[in-house]
């Protein structure tokens, strides 16, 4: 479910009314972001406006917009299958108010069958693209490479590199590190996106008995992950989203200062900007 977002429609019309030299980003929060390109090419990776499942999960940041205020998109991209990376109604209001295109995998898609977004909010079928591994697809000015990610909570996640004349920035939506060599071999990335949060007692989804759980990357994964793909500018999300996942994101700097990468610790909060130039 969504709620009322918190923030009115200030942010996408802050998004709308951009005009960049570059490429901007902004930060939704949980791990959510919106691209926009000084050729005027909008993306929204990840948006998630749910509030969780409560008590289970419980949502600690601002709703920061309601999808059916957006009015500019092109394309929607979901790293992986999980509900606050895919979710109906979040994400098929924005397709059905834009006519972007949803790019996600065959488990993603799976969900898009399940919430029937064709038929409950009016999603075309030419709006969904399936991709995988290895694909390369171009969004306006902007050119996008699907590369591989290791999520063991997942059935099929991917990591998308966005490229662009300004830069180049990566989404590794909730992986972890083990599949990252190869993405940093291969772009010189300035910008990169990964998760991180604490160890938390979450009740089960099936018996509701807490239980010991662990989602994202800790403090060394993170920092390991970051190497492979030898980044400039690490920027690490999720860390706000969920009650007993939430975790201090300053804490980095210790783990980030003997390494090579990243060069730079970027710590970001929701509604916050990035800029490419």
């Amino acid at each position: 479910m969504t709620v009322d977002s918190d923030w009115g429609d200030w942010l996408v019309r802050a998004v709308e009314d951009a005009d960049p030299d570059g490429l901007a980003i902004w930060y939704l929060g949980c791990n959510g972001f919106v691209l926009k390109s000084s050729g005027g090419s909008v993306v929204y990776v990840d948006p998630y406006l749910g509030i969780g499942d409560p008590p289970r999960t419980v949502r600690m940041i601002p709703v920061p917009f309601d999808p059916d205020d957006v009015r500019e998109a092109d394309a929607v991209l979901a790293t992986h299958e999980h509900t606050d990376h895919t979710h109906g109604p979040s994400q098929a209001p924005i397709l059905a108010g834009t006519g972007a295109t949803f790019y996600g995998t065959d488990a993603s898609h799976d969900v898009v069958s399940a919430e029937n977004w064709t038929e409950t909010w009016d999603v075309d079928d030419e709006q969904l693209r399936e991709i995988g591994e290895g694909d390369t697809f171009e969004v306006g000015d902007l050119t996008v490479h699907v590369e591989p990610a290791n999520d063991p909570d997942a059935d099929h996640p991917v990591s998308y590199v966005f490229e662009h004349d300004a830069g180049t920035f990566f989404h590794g939506g909730d992986a972890r590190p083990g599949a990252f060599e190869s993405v940093g071999e291969s772009y010189d990335i300035d910008v990169g996106v990964l998760a991180f949060g604490t160890v938390g007692m979450i009740p089960d989804k099936e018996t509701r008995e807490p239980e010991r759980t662990k989602w994202y990357n800790d403090e060394n994964m993170i920092v390991e992950a970051a190497n492979e793909l030898q980044l400039e500018t690490l920027v690490p999300t999720h860390w706000d989203m969920w009650k007993g996942m939430t975790t201090e994101p300053t804490v980095l700097h210790n783990h980030v200062n003997s390494f090579p990468a990243p060069a730079i610790l970027d710590i970001v909060e929701i509604g916050d900007r990035i800029d490419l130039e």
